[in-house]
């Protein structure tokens, strides 16, 4: 366990309190491997470790924890005039002219595919309100996926604008930010985002020299044991995603989640304009409401609702609680997860943010939850003494 800072002195034993949290909590949910941090906009007041082969700088991969990552990398292009919040996206991607709402199947089963009222814009993408789906959190998408293997056609499933849905939107948005950047995603987040804020562990490709430090990912089988994944290097990928494959480290993800406390700086970078993190942070669906999943393949995902009883809404890049969570984060907090049970939350009324890694499937089931919401209560319950 590491606590730095004037911060944690104040914590005095709290930081025993929090590891006592995770360590019985991981032992009692059977889960094989935690790590979990907590910072200020400034300093960091609880880093802890836990389980089978973690260490404070193992590295895991993040999957869609890489969307906040994206949305930023595309806000960093609106900002610079070079597209807009409201044109169509397909003026830089032009696959997404071709996109098709599913209006259901005829007789025959051939499905019933129509062009959009309206083009796909990138406050659509950066929002999850374009139609696109993952076919593991949406029954209309899976079965559709089932019925018309290898289609490569974009699919959407409500005209867009309609509603919420989880999916692929920020893959697009990728692709946008590329296409525009004239640099792939690796590239353009280095360059712009990742080195600047120090992220050094952050990346799409794991390199031979850091593969020690991947943490094992398991799947947990239906007798309740957690059977852990076969280890390989991973090859450099052939394409790069908005929506996932990030690795990263609980200390560099806690660096892009102070710089969006710090409303857009990080030490003497200014990575996002402070009205730029305003808009981010609010709500921009209006009367949707977002974060609720519901599972179309439990081995992957459990239905989640990470927010029972409330209407969450989502900015660009993050989901928004409009109610503060009992006991924990205060009400316009920003968060989101990764399928592999990585979560953060960010809260600027407190001036906290934590996260907490885990690596198995199925995301978002009873366990990792539980252990999430033990933490985040304990950090609250321990927070250091303001000023």
């Amino acid at each position: 366990m590491l606590a730095l800072g004037v911060q944690s002195r104040r914590l005095a034993a709290a930081p025993n309190k929090i590891d006592d949290t995770l360590n019985t909590g991981i032992k009692q949910r059977k889960i094989p491997a935690v790590s979990a941090m907590a910072a200020t906009a400034t300093e960091t007041f609880y880093s802890g470790v836990f389980g089978r082969g973690v260490t404070p700088d193992s590295i895991f991969s993040i999957a869609s924890m890489t969307k906040p990552i994206a949305a930023t990398a595309a806000m960093q292009l609106v900002e610079r005039g070079k597209v807009g919040l409201d044109e169509p996206a397909s003026n830089y991607v032009p696959e997404l002219a071709k996109a098709q709402v599913l209006h259901g199947y005829f007789t025959s089963g051939k499905p019933v595919l129509r062009p959009p009222a309206k083009p796909i814009t990138l406050r659509h993408l950066l929002t999850h309100t374009s139609g696109f789906a993952y076919d593991f959190v949406s029954q209309e998408m899976f079965e559709y996926a089932k019925k018309n293997p290898g289609e490569s056609l974009p699919v959407l499933i409500f005209e867009p604008g309609a509603r919420w849905q989880y999916g692929t939107s920020m893959d697009w948005g990728g692709k946008l930010v590329e296409a525009i950047s004239g640099q792939n995603l690796e590239q353009y987040m280095q360059i712009n985002i990742l080195q600047p804020l120090g992220m050094k562990d952050t990346s799409y490709i794991m390199t031979a020299d850091k593969y020690d430090r991947l943490v094992s990912s398991y799947q947990k089988e239906p007798d309740g044991t957690m059977k852990e994944n076969p280890r390989k290097l991973p090859k450099p990928p052939k394409t790069y995603s908005g929506g996932g494959g990030l690795y990263s480290t609980p200390a560099d993800y806690t660096r892009f989640m102070q710089m969006i406390l710090n409303r857009g700086r990080a030490g003497k970078e200014q990575i996002l304009k402070s009205a730029t993190v305003e808009m981010m942070s609010t709500n921009q669906i209006g009367d949707l409401s977002a974060g609720r999943l519901k599972s179309s393949q439990p081995e992957l995902a459990a239905d989640v609702d990470l927010h029972p009883g409330a209407t969450d809404k989502w900015g660009f890049g993050f989901l928004i609680n409009p109610r503060a969570y009992e006991q924990g984060r205060s009400e316009s907090s920003l968060a989101w997860a990764g399928i592999l049970n990585t979560f953060f939350w960010i809260d600027p009324i407190r001036g906290i943010c934590g996260n907490v890694m885990m690596q198995y499937l199925p995301f978002g089931n009873k366990e990792a939850i539980g252990l999430l919401q033990d933490f985040e209560r304990s950090v609250y319950a321990n927070l250091p003494p303001l000023g």
